[in-house]
């Protein structure tokens, strides 16, 4: 197993930091309209991480191939940090708050980056967390452990919850990622009293609704918006443009439950495909929107732009 804890991933951040291009910290907000519902994606950064972290039980030449083709040859390669923001009436809802100020130096980026796009953030009513990891629930609290949005609304699944805030957290979970628990537990204490718990099938606002895709987490979940050929928010479901599409059974270290993600990547690829829904995926190439198609008895995503 590759020692993935915090200390590697700043040390992976730092040794390239200077040399490395930043596109994703000033990268346009990519906007779509989706039937009654307007989608913004703003970029949080990027996370920078060993290119050995994808897929290490794939066959050697085959993994080298897809990472060749997608331009990661070296050690460590840029992974985008996508979230998305949606306005529904009078609501504006966040999906994943970003890394925060703790994680990665190239990321933590999102507030930043909304108020450069004239977004105040103040004005966000909802929040809805995918998972428990750093760079989707850190950015949760500020550097004094205060919330960065006190009056918004938080809504988290209740089989996360229960994951993070549980003892399985720390029995379930490699040691070198006991960072990765107690920040969840610091940022989940944070938001409790100002949370609601939620289940697949769940609706957060008409039209809009929580869908179960464990595995990348205990209680990862994605958020389905209906409308035309229907629009999912993947989370982490789906984190790399080639491998989770043309090799949908290999499996990346960031996987709690690697058999689980694997049959949750099928699922969700098959529906993808078969629906032509749109695809915003948190880790894909910003601005991470495109769709789905089959292609040699596998899967293709085809950017939006």
């Amino acid at each position: 197993m590759l020692n993935v804890n915090r200390r590697v991933f700043l040390a992976a951040s730092a040794a390239g930091f200077l040399a490395r291009t930043l596109p994703a910290f000033a990268a346009a907000p990519y906007s779509i309209k989706h039937g009654a519902f307007e989608l913004t994606v703003v970029s949080d950064g990027h996370l920078v991480l060993p290119t050995s972290f994808l897929a290490p039980d794939a066959p050697p030449a085959e993994r080298d191939a897809l990472l060749k083709a997608a331009g990661q040859t070296g050690e460590q390669y840029n992974s985008p940090t996508n979230v998305t923001l949606i306005r529904s009436g009078t609501d504006l809802i966040l999906v994943d708050m970003g890394s925060g100020d703790r994680f990665m130096p190239t990321a933590g980026k999102l507030w930043d980056n909304l108020k450069t796009a004239g977004i105040d953030k103040a004005k966000i009513t909802k929040v809805i967390f995918t998972h428990g990891h750093p760079d989707h629930l850190w950015g949760a609290i500020d550097e004094l452990d205060e919330l960065i949005m006190p009056d918004a609304t938080f809504y988290v699944a209740s089989a996360e919850w229960n994951f993070w805030t549980g003892d399985n957290a720390t029995r379930g979970l490699p040691a070198e990622r006991a960072g990765f628990v107690t920040g969840a537990r610091r940022n989940y204490a944070a938001i409790k009293g100002k949370m609601k718990m939620v289940k697949g099938g769940d609706e957060i606002v008409p039209g809009l609704r929580i869908a179960d895709t464990p595995g990348h987490t205990q209680g990862h979940v994605s958020l389905e918006l209906v409308g035309g050929d229907g629009l999912i928010i993947g989370g982490d479901a789906l984190i790399h443009p080639l491998i989770s599409f043309q090799h949908p059974e290999w499996k990346p270290l960031a996987d709690h439950v690697p058999d689980q993600a694997v049959a949750t990547r099928r699922k969700l690829l098959d529906r993808l495909a078969t629906d032509r829904s749109i695809l915003i995926g948190f880790h894909l190439p910003y601005p991470g929107v495109g769709t789905v198609e089959r292609k040699d008895r596998a899967y293709r995503f085809i950017p939006a732009v």
